[in-house]
């Protein structure tokens, strides 16, 4: 799969219940080894969390990312969160809905980044 959108605004369910049911060791990451788009502008935090946590989910390098920036914000904890990190580190081109300037710790977070 090369291309991937998720169109889904709501929570997942059960989420709280799940983690304690499976502790983190038991999940497998999912891996994407030949997505280049990744479409989850229209989606629920949660699923922008899953693609963008390390221990979640893997993908290669030169991904296009293409989301909200106050969702993005959120979910990278105003961009410090070390488990997502490594992924946005993996977006070599960043499409933002929802604010025209970004901060400096945002283009830091995506390094290798062209963001529009």
């Amino acid at each position: 799969m090369e291309k991937l959108t998720i169109n889904n605004r709501y929570a997942q369910n059960q989420k709280e219940s799940y983690k304690l049911i499976n502790d983190k060791s038991n999940l497998s990451i999912v891996k994407y080894n030949y997505l280049i788009e990744l479409y989850i502008d229209r989606a629920h935090d949660d699923y922008i969390e899953e693609f963008l946590c390390n221990t979640k989910t893997y993908f290669q390098n030169n991904i296009l990312l293409d989301t909200h920036y106050e969702a993005l914000e959120r979910v990278t904890h105003n961009f410090t969160r070390d488990s997502t990190r490594i992924n946005c580190m993996k977006v070599n081109e960043l499409f933002l809905f929802g604010k025209l300037e970004y901060s400096k710790s945002c283009k830091d977070y995506f390094p290798f980044a062209i963001i529009d």
